[in-house]
């Protein structure tokens, strides 16, 4: 795709954003679908919900139209998209509430507002933890969430070396999934960063994303059997999934 010079609207981002998730993300509807379905399901009818490393807050988006009482807070580290999930999210007036928060930092949470939470949900995110980082982050989440609220993390869970057969499957399928959407127009991961590099108003605070992320190296992929390990630790009472497409899974834990 050819990428406009012109600076796009946040809106015009967002609609970007999600079509250029989707391309990584085979039927990442499907994810969301499925965890909007556990929070109707388990939580009130009027639910708290907590959308963590929320990115540009398409989460958090789904649940305040799903659910007309709901409240949520979305929180990320990331300046350029926390300013567009506070755009986004203004439509839905003091039912949203967008934080910024450093989950590598050790009193990430005290940056949230004082709600009692029935559930927390995340996609796509926590992969940029490590393993002592993402324990750290389940151990405080258990801590903060009351009896029979749940966790759902949705994101590429990959493989490990005893079932290369499935961890080539599921990478000549994302392949496969990546090339389409390209073709019908999708933007890449570095051309959105482009588009947003075009706004304005996102262009200042580009200087301060590098500066709170230059210490963030990627990190190796964590296993499904990791997370639930993880989460079994940091005492949360029942872990399992929800929901699977090959490599890619709905984690489920109950505190």
């Amino acid at each position: 795709m050819t990428v406009s010079a012109t600076s796009s609207t946040f809106d015009d981002l967002f609609s970007q954003w999600e079509r250029q998730q989707a391309a990584y993300v085979a039927y990442r509807q499907n994810r969301f679908q499925v965890m909007l379905d556990v929070l109707a399901l388990h939580c009130p009818p009027d639910p708290t919900v907590l959308d963590l490393a929320c990115g540009p807050g398409p989460i958090a988006d789904l649940v305040l139209r799903r659910f007309p009482g709901a409240r949520a807070v979305a929180a990320d580290h990331d300046p350029v998209l926390t300013r567009i999930a506070r755009s986004v999210l203004a439509r839905h007036e003091e039912r949203a509430t967008v934080v910024e928060t450093d989950l590598v930092s050790a009193d990430w949470a005290s940056a949230l507002p004082a709600w009692t939470f029935d559930a927390v949900l995340s996609s796509t995110a926590l992969h940029w933890l490590s393993p002592g980082q993402l324990l750290a982050v389940y151990t405080e989440l258990a801590r903060l969430l009351p009896p029979g609220a749940v966790l759902l993390n949705a994101d590429h869970l990959r493989f490990e070396d005893d079932r290369p057969t499935l961890r080539r499957l599921s990478a000549d399928h994302d392949a496969a999934v990546q090339r389409e959407a390209f073709t019908d127009g999708a933007v890449t991961w570095e051309q959105w960063w482009d588009l947003a590099a075009r706004h304005p108003e996102l262009a200042a605070l580009l200087p301060e994303r590098e500066r709170r992320f230059a210490d963030r190296p990627p990190q190796p992929p964590a296993s499904l059997e990791f997370h639930l390990a993880a989460l079994r630790t940091a005492g949360f009472t029942e872990v399992g999934t929800v929901w699977q497409y090959l490599d890619d899974y709905v984690v489920f834990a109950r505190r």
